[in-house]
């Protein structure tokens, strides 16, 4: 049976381009990609990769986008947290641990934020859970056995610069990635946060509607930071 996505391939690639030449480009965060929230005792140390999110897109500095907000989240209980953001606009999995875990300073807590670049580029699952797999091993390797948090792959079907058809094949491609990334919770110290698509509220997104706003961000940070937090705990009682 011939798939849907191959039948629509011709709209689906006259909106992928229309998308492309319309979608305003944003820049990445201004300013510097560490910081230090302040607080009691010796900081954590919190390290986000990924893509765009990551390196900011949609907010004015990297204290307001997603690892800014998480470490002001982790540091609520009065903890000093030190954040690094090592994220590029338009990355895929394999191109950050080739090209971003290099960079990467001591951890004490790693949150990956991938899949919307492998969900647009067609990755396959397979592909996308080995690269995640092979980017996981990368970043114990540089930095040692820490916690790994996999933040969900955004609903790309929630997208509002998204068209329809192809909002509704990145949406079930980025689905199906999702699940992939899901299975790698399998491994010791490894934990996946789905995003639920009620988070994706059109008012959240930034003037480009593909990418967070400040208050997405805050909402995102927000979701991952209970998991983060308890990983945390676990690490500095253990």
């Amino acid at each position: 049976m011939i798939s849907r996505a191959v039948v629509l391939a011709p709209i689906l690639l006259a909106q992928a381009v229309r998308v492309r030449r319309t979608t305003p480009r944003l820049p990445g965060a201004a300013g510097p990609v560490t910081g230090l929230v302040t607080g009691d005792g010796d900081p954590v140390r919190l390290a986000v990769l990924g893509e765009s999110t990551v390196d900011g897109v949609g907010a004015p500095t990297h204290a307001e986008g997603l690892t800014g907000r998480l470490a002001d989240e982790l540091a609520r209980d009065g903890r000093a947290v030190a954040w690094q953001a090592l994220g590029r606009t338009g990355a895929n999995a394999r191109v950050v641990r080739e090209d971003l875990v290099p960079l990467l300073e001591p951890a004490d807590l790693v949150v990956i934020a991938l899949g919307v670049n492998d969900t647009i580029e067609l990755h396959s699952a397979t592909r996308y859970r080995r690269d995640l797999l092979d980017l996981i091993v990368a970043v114990r390797r540089r930095v040692g056995r820490v916690p790994v948090v996999l933040a969900g792959v955004p609903p790309m079907g929630r997208f509002p610069s998204l068209p329809r058809p192809l909002r509704d094949v990145l949406g079930a491609r980025s689905a199906v990635l999702d699940a992939a990334a899901a299975r790698l919770a399998l491994l010791p110290g490894v934990v996946h946060v789905p995003m639920p698509a009620a988070m994706l509220d059109p008012a959240t997104f930034a003037e480009d509607r593909f990418h967070p706003g400040p208050e997405g961000y805050r909402r995102w940070a927000g979701q991952l930071a209970d998991v983060s937090r308890r990983l945390l705990s676990d690490t500095f009682s253990g």
